[in-house]
């Protein structure tokens, strides 16, 4: 597996409402529903279609942001700090800070979650990032970045995921020992063509101020 082109345009197109991202390798769909600049809270939203067999690359926490999902249609198995359980249509269950889980459809037909995230404007950039990566086939058949490219972004988005495996100390020896081979070799955290969440949003907020006196 490469990397993208660190040097390609940035993508500076708003995102839109109804817009899909969609990640071909863990067979996950997300409908954007809301912005996180549209809402007091920083919410994103979105609606996944996680396709049969759908799942998230492992057990993980949020330092700082709380994530609910509610089940539209189908079933989703989710695991809240070593409890697995099923969701069905109509169920929701909440993501506080910090809290270990993970999610998979491990039923016969898709499944299609609200997903909402608080606050979201680093969650948002981080999923198109990893999305991103695997549309573009710099991912294994998990969707996981090979290992230069997992330390910076792990490295850079910190305060979004921590992933349970491996240790978090095993993680901060290696990531640290792998991030400067990872730059040295053209190795980004993210690519300006897989940050619209950042840079399409500021290109708004500036017009948005109007010039400068």
């Amino acid at each position: 597996m490469s990397h993208p082109d660190p040097n390609e345009p940035p993508v500076r197109t708003p995102i839109q409402i109804g817009e899909v991202w969609e990640n071909p390798v863990t067979r996950e769909r997300a409908t954007i529903i809301e912005l996180p600049h549209q809402n007091p809270a920083g919410r994103a939203t979105a609606e996944l279609t996680a396709l049969v067999g759908a799942q998230v690359l492992g057990e993980h926490r949020h330092p700082a942001l709380v994530e609910q999902f509610t089940v539209l249609e189908g079933e989703l198995t989710v695991k809240l700090d070593g409890r697995t359980s099923i969701l069905h249509q109509g169920e929701s269950a909440v993501v506080e800070a910090g809290m270990w889980h993970d999610w998979w459809n491990a039923a016969d037909r898709d499944a299609r979650v609200r997903v909402e995230i608080t606050p979201g404007e680093r969650f948002s950039h981080m999923v198109e990032t990893l999305f991103g990566l695997a549309r573009l086939g710099h991912t294994d058949n998990k969707g996981m970045p090979n290992m230069l490219q997992l330390a910076l972004i792990a490295q850079e988005f910190s305060d979004v995921v921590v992933f349970r495996s491996p240790p978090s100390a095993v993680q901060r020896v290696l990531f640290g020992a792998l991030a400067p081979i990872a730059r040295w070799r053209g190795y980004r955290a993210t690519y300006p063509q897989l940050s619209r969440t950042m840079l399409a949003t500021r290109a708004l907020q500036a017009v948005a101020q109007g010039p400068h006196p």
